[in-house]
């Protein structure tokens, strides 16, 4: 069943000539009835705007417009999806801004309206650098209403493992926490499973997992 009118993600992949990268860390998730199932795990949309981290060819974009997002306001660092993220702002009637750049590198509050949701299928290399930020705001409470995030299998695993763990050292998020938020301790994660059947992704041998924070 389509979710809107514009062309499946694949004929869009190849007629702007996209693959995913890993210099970006780029996976790209191909089936849109399955990004629109994403996007409902964000809540109600309707009177959000939506942060979207490394949208690729818009398939996670696509899921959110077409589930009610007030506004989305798109990063992208790869040049060559913009023309393919642009198409899908001018189907949407504007509710969609995209912009070209790295996400380490831009501030998103002037551009976008309270209740704020962010909703990504992170980049692998630059994952875990925006959840440290996110989860140590210099203010609180931060700009978010909510996390919604998809990141590799192994990196989720990092996230909720155990202190003392060998994977909870290596992404040792606690002691982040703890120099960012003073004494404050990290909320722990709602849920971490892995990604429904159906996500395609390129450039790696494990599937993405998603982790509502």
């Amino acid at each position: 069943m389509a979710i809107d009118t514009l062309p499946p993600l694949r004929d869009v992949i190849a007629t702007h000539g996209l693959s995913a990268r890993k210099s970006l860390g780029q996976n790209f998730l191909l089936d849109l009835n399955l990004t629109a199932k994403i996007a409902r795990q964000a809540g109600d949309l309707t009177s959000c705007d939506v942060l979207e981290i490394g949208p690729g060819p818009g398939g996670l974009t696509r899921g959110l417009l077409s589930e009610g997002a007030r506004r989305v306001l798109a990063i992208e660092k790869d040049r060559r999806c913009i023309p393919a993220l642009e198409e899908i702002a001018a189907a949407y009637d504007g509710r969609l801004e995209v912009i070209e750049g790295d996400a380490l590198d831009i501030d998103p509050l002037e551009k976008l309206t309270p209740p704020i949701r962010v909703a990504a299928n992170l980049p692998y290399n630059v994952g875990t650098e925006l959840l440290v930020r996110w989860l140590t705001p210099k203010e609180w409470p931060p700009f978010w209403d909510s996390l919604t995030l998809m990141f590799q299998k192994e990196v989720a695993e990092r996230i909720v493992a155990q202190p003392g763990s060998k994977a909870y050292g290596r992404l040792a998020l606690l002691a982040q926490w703890r120099s960012g938020c003073k004494n404050r301790d990290p909320p722990a994660p709602k849920r971490v499973y892995t990604a429904p059947e159906g996500i395609q992704r390129r450039g790696a041998s494990n599937r993405p997992a998603h982790a509502e924070i």
